[in-house]
């Protein structure tokens, strides 16, 4: 493909990515194939010869759409969103096309302070602590993994990266609502699940202050090293809020690193009427949230940020001599921030996406979306069948149908759900609380409009009635 063809090639991808997304509700919102299905389309063997780029987007269409499901579905409600917008798409291919190795300042200056300046621009928009550092990651998984690993260094004086594990009497604490990433960091950093203490949580499946307390000290009694916190801002099932402030002075008095996860639930601190969550995060050790769940920002952006530097960069740096450069010191080496050496320049599409909105219309669509969660929840309230399982926080409605003459309500929601995402029409996931299955339903896709929102509700009750 030369420069003529591929400028011919890429007007014609624009073109069916515009068309993609003004024609998305079409599709059914998840993807309605069977297990190996797509894998049976395609050639055993691959092409000898080159193929025609035309022939390639005419498979695009006919095999790999159907096995696609429609995460930029105004009707996707499902898990968390992982949403792009306009500017973020655009940022990406510019991206693409530059084809940057960002691991360091001097492989392209712009990257690592453009970076550096979209981060210093989400300290202000967040009201987070500005003399907090910030860098980019991939997502929340290796964020979490990389405090977790300057945690283990600071607490073991950094006698772990130079001999490893003498013994293991590490421990790391979380709710037992915290995200499983949590459980996989640990196994990866080497403290072992063994040694990860799953907390109990309150009424509000927020983890309890007075458990956490109890479970430390009594490590301290059975001759056990308490190391690390993870506090969540936002749990996966029901975006629970741990006690940050209670946390804070835990870890300070028993010199515990508390690493704050707030993965989503960390873009809607843009409101300030919901920042009062992260009010005591300046006594936190580390802290996370991903643009690319609820900013409009393409995956992968995980933005990660640190109070202390230099313990980040102590745990990772390695400087061959094939990395030394002049002005080591003076820049921002963000290779030596994190697990990755090679980086991508993920700063330009969070860049776009900040300038094309401005900060008023990012905080409009999220207020949005939170809104509409409210008149769902009112909905709720307001049908004698249905009930809401935990309390609503943001944008995020868990709920579940419950006639009074119905025995089993868990395999009632189960046939509900499954019901619902077979229509193709709308995407919902579920969770368990306290054994009982309920319906977990997200209003935070870019293109949400109030006519989706009805239609969902709408879906939910007729389904009801031909259970």
């Amino acid at each position: 493909m030369d420069n003529k063809e591929f400028r011919k090639n890429a007007h014609q991808v624009v073109d069916w990515i515009a068309d993609y997304m003004e024609n998305i509700e079409s599709f059914p919102v998840k993807s309605q194939v069977l297990p190996g299905e797509i894998y049976e389309k395609f050639d055993d063997k691959p092409p000898d010869t080159s193929q025609p780029f035309a022939k390639l987007m005419d498979e695009v269409d006919d095999k790999i759409m159907p096995g696609i499901s429609h995460w930029q579905h105004p009707n996707f409600h499902a898990f968390f969103p992982a949403n792009n917008s306009y500017p973020s798409i655009l940022g990406e291919m510019i991206t693409a096309g530059i084809g940057a190795q960002c691991m360091i300042w001097e492989t392209s200056p712009a990257a690592a302070e453009l970076e550096e300046k979209t981060l210093h621009w989400l300290k202000q928009m967040m009201s987070l602590p500005m003399d907090w550092s910030g860098v980019i990651q991939d997502t929340a998984s290796t964020s979490t993994l990389a405090a977790l690993l300057v945690a283990r260094e600071k607490k073991t004086n950094f006698s772990i990266n130079q001999d490893g594990f003498q013994s293991n009497k590490l421990r790391i604490y979380c709710s037992s609502q915290t995200h499983s990433s949590i459980d996989k960091a640990v196994k990866i950093a080497g403290f072992g699940s063994s040694n990860l203490v799953k907390i109990a949580v309150d009424d509000t499946f927020a983890m309890s202050a007075a458990a956490l307390k109890a479970a430390i000290e009594q490590d301290l009694k059975d001759g056990l090293i308490p190391c690390a916190v993870v506090t969540t801002l936002g749990t996966t099932s029901t975006m629970a809020m741990d006690p940050l402030q209670a946390i804070n002075d835990l870890c300070a008095q028993y010199g515990v690193w508390n690493h704050v996860d707030a993965a989503y639930a960390g873009n809607g601190f843009i409101l300030p009427e919901d920042q009062h969550y992260i009010e005591d995060l300046s006594r936190a050790d580390s802290y996370v949230f991903n643009p690319h769940k609820w900013l409009f920002v393409n995956f992968d952006c995980s933005v990660f940020f640190v109070k202390d530097k230099s313990l980040l960069i102590r745990t990772f740096e390695i400087l061959p001599e094939y990395l030394k450069t002049k002005n080591r010191g003076e820049v921002s080496d963000y290779r030596d921030w994190g697990i990755p050496l090679g980086r991508r320049f993920r700063a330009l599409k969070l860049w776009m996406v900040i300038s094309t909105y401005g900060v008023e219309g990012l905080k409009k669509t999220i207020k949005g979306h939170n809104n509409f969660a409210v008149w769902l929840e009112n909905q709720i309230e307001n049908e004698p069948d249905f009930e809401m399982m935990s309390p609503r926080v943001m944008n995020l409605v868990v709920f579940r149908y419950a006639p009074a003459d119905h025995e089993d309500l868990n395999q009632l929601n189960e046939q509900l759900l499954q019901t619902i995402n077979k229509g193709g029409k709308a995407y919902l996931t579920h969770t368990k609380i306290n054994g009982q299955y309920v319906i977990r339903l997200v209003t935070g896709q870019t293109y949400l409009t109030e006519k989706h929102v009805t239609a969902i509700w709408n879906i939910i009750k007729s389904e009801t009635k031909k259970l």
